[in-house]
This record gives C-alpha cells, sequence and structure tokens, in this order.
C-alpha cells in the first residue's frame, strides 16, 4: 500500500470483531497505526453495539464467533444501513457461511491467516469504494472531493477554503441555482456578504475550477 493511501486512512474509523485474543491483539496493533480510531470487540453482540454507537467507517469481523457470529452480525447491519462497508475474515473449511456472506454485499473476504498483504489488499477495496462515494465529476478529467475539500484535475490539486467548498458542495447537491441569498445564508452565517467579497470569493474559486464550470445567472446567483 502506497504512503498516499495510508495516508488517507487515517481520516477513518474501524471496528474489529475477533473472538480469539492472540489474533485480536495482532491486528488491532496494525489498524491502530493505520486509523483514526479503533473499536474492538469480543463477540457478534459487542459488536453490534459498538457499531451502532459509533457508526464506523468500516467493519472487520471474523465469522466463528460467540453470541452471535460474523454473518449474523453482517445481517443486522444490513438490517439498518444497506450501504456499511464490511471485510469478512474466514477460513477455508467455513464454506457454508461463505455461501450464506455471498448476498450480504461485503467489500472482501480476508482468508485466515491474515497477513499485512491480505488486509492491505481488502483496505484499498475500501478506499476505492469510499472514494466511488465522496469524489465527484465536475468535468472530464475533473473531481472534487468531499472528504478533502479539494479539486484535482489529475495532475494538480487544488485546495478549497472553508466558503469555496461549501459553495461547491452546495451546487453539487442541489444540481441547480444556488440563489445570492443562499449563498449569504449558508456562507457567510447570518454575517453581511458584500458583492466585493462575494467577487472575491468567486474570483479565486474560478481558478481552481476547469474554464466554464461556474457559471453566473446575472440578478440570481450562480450554477454548476
Amino acid at each position: 500500500m502506497n504512503e498516499k493511501m495510508l495516508k488517507k486512512l487515517e481520516n477513518y474509523r474501524v471496528l474489529y470483531a475477533e473472538d480469539e485474543v492472540g489474533v485480536r491483539k495482532n491486528v488491532c496493533e496494525l489498524l491502530s497505526l493505520l486509523f483514526k480510531e479503533v473499536y474492538l470487540a469480543n463477540d457478534g453482540e459487542e459488536a453490534y453495539t459498538l457499531f451502532e454507537e459509533h457508526k464506523p467507517d468500516l467493519v472487520i469481523t471474523d465469522i466463528k464467533m460467540p453470541r452471535l457470529s460474523g454473518i449474523d452480525l453482517v445481517k443486522k447491519i444490513r438490517q439498518s444501513d444497506e450501504e456499511a462497508h464490511i471485510i469478512i475474515i474466514t477460513a477455508y473449511t467455513e464454506v457454508d457461511f461463505m455461501l450464506e456472506a455471498i448476498e450480504l454485499s461485503l467489500l472482501r473476504y480476508i482468508v485466515k491467516p491474515i497477513t499485512e498483504a491480505k488486509l492491505f489488499d481488502a483496505l484499498e477495496k475500501f478506499l476505492q469504494a469510499r472514494e466511488k462515494e465522496h469524489v465527484k465529476e465536475l468535468a472530464p478529467h475533473w473531481s472534487y472531493d468531499f472528504l478533502q475539500k479539494s479539486v484535482t484535475n489529475g495532475t494538480n490539486v487544488y485546495e478549497l477554503t472553508k466558503k469555496e467548498a461549501k459553495l461547491i458542495e452546495l451546487l453539487l447537491q442541489k444540481d441547480s441555482i444556488i440563489t445570492y441569498a443562499e449563498i449569504e445564508e449558508k456562507l457567510w452565517e447570518g454575517e453581511y456578504m458584500s458583492l466585493n467579497a462575494l467577487r472575491l470569493m468567486i474570483k479565486n474559486l474560478r481558478k481552481k475550477l476547469p474554464e466554464g464550470v461556474l457559471k453566473n445567472i446575472q440578478g440570481i446567483g450562480y450554477k454548476l
């Protein structure tokens, strides 16, 4: 896994469920170096409680656990969250479990023993899935990253200010014209917005966007 991917993992929180103490300790040490937060569970019931409490970005669970198996844990999670990213750890002999798991839209299966190579391969899959969620195309070869608050054209990365990022996100989410009144309310948060301040922000923002993507609708506002 390259340095860029390792850096991205630092933004996420992971829940790890494993009943074998030695395995849990070793994997937890590695996960703690990679993720912002690591929540540990000894069994499926504890894992589900932690999931409900913290809503982690990723769940990694063993299949065979006391009180609630990994499969049943995933089924419970899927009842309330169809989009949760989940990786299951399994043994070659658990064919019946695996057939059940196929229906649960899992990111990846890790076959024991867990090695760094297997884990990193699964984590790369997780990052790829997350990037699809928070990266939005602005124009051919240009995209906005909701997580990094940046615009990239594949060669250059342009960091946006807080107001610039908010405006782009409003435009992408609404997918229509954002009025001057909405811009003042959402970006200036109750403070007075002068026309000069708005024009300066738009001028600086346009330098970071593909030409012609941000359009002014005279007397109304802006649209993409």
